[in-house]
């Protein structure tokens, strides 16, 4: 089999700047980084410099995505001699071991760099990823909730506590997760997209018309959301249909809704061209939103 130089014809420096991409873009397109990786530090490990050792950190972590332990292995003990009483590397020997569904000992590699340093966040939220595996999600919220009380700023930690109250069907302490997260990046259209869905799941006239605003918030900060319009097309649809609303708020409302169809075919029909795959799909979304067509009856 070719290697990947030969492949795409691209020399080592090539090589070690596209993982340098990746890492700064923060991809997690694993295969590819085990791929270029592995030949990168097996062929040209003396060239590279200090590189190599972020390098075998990053082929180590796209290893165990991979099932390639192996390849992890390898990595890590080579980060284990330059570095034997490095945090750093003790998380990634508990990460080995989760991988392994050895929990128990992960978490004391865990707990001994927490005796080191109590505020070592990397190796608390390992802990809390072990719960989640364990399917202790109860243990994993209450976990979370106290590590934010005292990082209250990791909008990763809170973004992790509002998709376990999802999953627990907790929506209110999931929408005031999210609501967290929008007042720290209120330009972050996913948040809005997603605290929009939470709010569109809660119900009742006040939540849906909250999940209509958010859902056009989201499309004001990126008009290429479709997951948006979709749900700017829905939380109108329902907020005219009600029987609780007044004729100008349902008339609005289906202005609305007409609008965001109109969007949702012309962006299926832009992309569906060429392909009979595409222009079936086009016909279905066609058929979705005539099925759902709100009347001002």
């Amino acid at each position: 089999m070719a290697s990947v130089s030969e492949l795409y014809d691209v020399g080592w420096e090539e090589m070690r700047d596209k993982l340098r991409k990746w890492r700064e873009d923060n991809c997690r397109n694993s295969e590819q980084i085990v791929d270029v990786g592995e030949e990168l530090i097996s062929d040209h490990g003396s060239k590279l410099g200090d590189d190599v050792w972020i390098i075998y950190e990053q082929v180590m972590i796209a290893a165990l995505d991979c099932s390639r332990d192996d390849l992890a292995l390898t990595c890590l003990q080579e980060l284990r001699k330059q570095f034997p009483d490095s945090h750093r590397v003790k998380r990634l020997s508990g990460m080995r071991l989760e991988a392994l569904e050895r929990y128990d000992e992960a978490s004391k590699y865990y707990e001994a760099i927490l005796q080191d340093d109590p505020t070592n966040t990397a190796a608390r939220k390992r802990k809390i990823s072990i719960l989640k595996a364990q399917g202790k999600t109860s243990e994993a919220v209450r976990e979370l909730n106290e590590y934010l009380e005292q990082f209250v700023g990791d909008q990763e930690a809170w973004h992790e506590l509002s998709e376990l109250y999802i999953n627990e069907h907790d929506y209110g302490k999931a929408a005031f997760c999210l609501e967290e997260l929008m007042m720290t990046n209120p330009h972050n259209h996913l948040y809005c997209e997603q605290y929009a869905e939470v709010k569109y799941t809660q119900g009742g006239l006040e939540n849906l018309e909250l999940s209509r605003k958010y859902f056009a918030q989201a499309l004001r900060l990126n008009n290429r959301n479709m997951r948006a319009l979709f749900g700017l097309y829905m939380s109108a649809s329902h907020i005219a249909a009600s029987p609780k609303v007044g004729a100008k708020v349902k008339k609005d409302n289906i202005k609305y809704a007409a609008w965001a169809a109109n969007q949702i075919n012309r962006a299926y029909k832009m992309a569906g061209r060429g392909t009979k795959e595409n222009k079936c799909s086009v016909k279905a979304v066609e058929e979705m939103l005539e099925s759902m067509q709100i009347t001002m009856s």
